[in-house]
């Protein structure tokens, strides 16, 4: 009787613990927590603020955690965080969504976001943090202006960060094209060199790189390239007439970088400097790079005849150039062509005068205008003269008088019709 109660009471203890195990299996089976939607791939500009969230439901007293993936570094444990990084807080919605909070996002955030629920087999998934860093230009690795000489090699050199990665193009400042090598030209050339072979004076100037990504703002940086070269120059007249007592100008064109020292003297090497007789102008074109000289020398006498040159200077060299001054005879002035082939109004014949007296006066008339015409050539004419830039301008008292003749013969002529 003993053995028997004591063989049920230890079937009964068996079955029961049987019992409670399997209601353990059926009770963690049901409770079993899950994730109930994927964690959203983000994408965000460095510097702003963003929130991963994980949802699960059936948690529990299981418990949410935050891994930085690529750095394997936990950085919240359910209400708690880890990481010493003061940017990463976690706050969640009734333990059914677990929010990650990273401010002031920079681009070493970036990489694989891992959510776990701690359970014998652990649940884990991913989300993705893109962060985009606008493009910015690394001068210490980027080129800076440049000066070569004409005929020489030119490599200039842009380098750039960014998220993605940035697309380095050039451009020239004034729009004009960029001259890779001898008879290829582009408008814009795209990578982070930039190489130009035998540049020339015509290539001078700033060179704009310019770093974009997608991502505002773009940025760009202004590199100037200088070619030097000696001076040249260029006379567009180097004979020049003038007569005495006038005014003259001489004109030469130079061009030379860096600008040079622009001057000019006399044949025996003495230069000239700017007095009542001579003033001095230069004027700087288009490019730069030109410069036109000009000499007025005043009121010309016969010691002013002869050799001028015009001198330019640069630390890469020096050119002159030679106008020869010679003395020409004073420009010629004509009567006024309006006076002498404008005829005097028609007018009818009158009956009562004959036309053989019409005759006579006109003719008689031109007999004294014809000794009036003589009167100032005999006794000389006072003339008026002014020389500027190679032309001339003649004011003649005889001719004026000459005008005033005629206009009377006009007005008798008209009397007598």
């Amino acid at each position: 009787m003993d053995g028997n109660a004591r063989f049920t009471s230890v079937e009964s203890e068996q079955s029961g613990r049987k019992w409670s195990i399997v209601l353990r299996l059926i009770r963690s089976v049901v409770e079993e927590p899950e994730f109930t939607e994927v964690i959203q791939n983000v994408t965000v500009p460095a510097g702003r603020s963003v929130r991963l969230a994980c949802s699960v439901k059936n948690l529990g007293s299981y418990k949410v955690a935050w891994m930085h993936f690529e750095q394997s570094a936990i950085l919240t444990v359910h209400n708690h965080v880890i990481t010493r990084n003061p940017r990463v807080s976690v706050t969640h919605d009734k333990h059914r969504t677990w929010f990650l909070h990273i401010s002031d996002v920079r681009e070493e955030d970036r990489g694989r976001y891992m959510c776990q629920i701690n359970t014998v087999t652990a649940k884990t998934q991913f989300g993705y943090l893109h962060v985009v860093v606008p493009p910015s230009i690394d001068d210490s690795l980027s080129s800076s202006d440049v000066i070569v000489r004409e005929g020489a090699n030119v490599t200039l050199t842009c380098r750039a960060n960014g998220s993605p990665k940035p697309t380095i193009k050039w451009k020239r400042d004034d729009n004009s094209k960029i001259s890779i090598s001898k008879g290829y030209t582009v408008s814009e050339w795209e990578g982070e060199v930039l190489e130009m072979a035998r540049i020339s004076r015509l290539d001078m100037g700033a060179y704009l790189c310019i770093a974009s990504n997608g991502v505002p703002p773009t940025v760009s940086k202004r590199v100037k390239v200088s070619v030097d070269f000696p001076p040249m120059l260029w006379i567009p007249h180097q004979l020049v007439g003038a007569p005495l007592y006038y005014n003259v100008t001489l004109e030469c064109f130079t061009e030379a970088h860096p600008t040079s020292l622009n001057y000019w003297t006399r044949d025996d090497g003495h230069m000239i400097h700017e007095s009542p007789k001579y003033h001095m102008e230069n004027t700087v074109g288009l490019p730069a790079y030109k410069t036109h000289m000009r000499l007025l020398i005043r009121h010309i006498v016969s010691e002013d005849y002869g050799t001028y040159k015009c001198v330019a200077k640069n630390p890469r060299g020096e050119s002159d150039g030679t106008i020869r001054l010679y003395t020409s005879s004073p420009p010629t002035t004509t009567p006024d062509p309006r006076a002498l082939t404008q005829p005097p109004p028609s007018k009818p014949p009158r009956r009562d005068t004959p036309s053989t007296d019409k005759g006579t006066k006109y003719q008689s008339n031109l007999n004294e205008i014809d000794k009036g015409k003589q009167k100032p050539d005999e006794g000389g004419v006072k003339t008026h003269l002014n020389w500027v830039g190679g032309a001339s301008q003649v004011t003649d008292e005889a001719t004026d008088n000459r005008y005033q003749t005629w206009i009377l013969i006009s007005i008798f002529v008209y009397a007598l019709l």
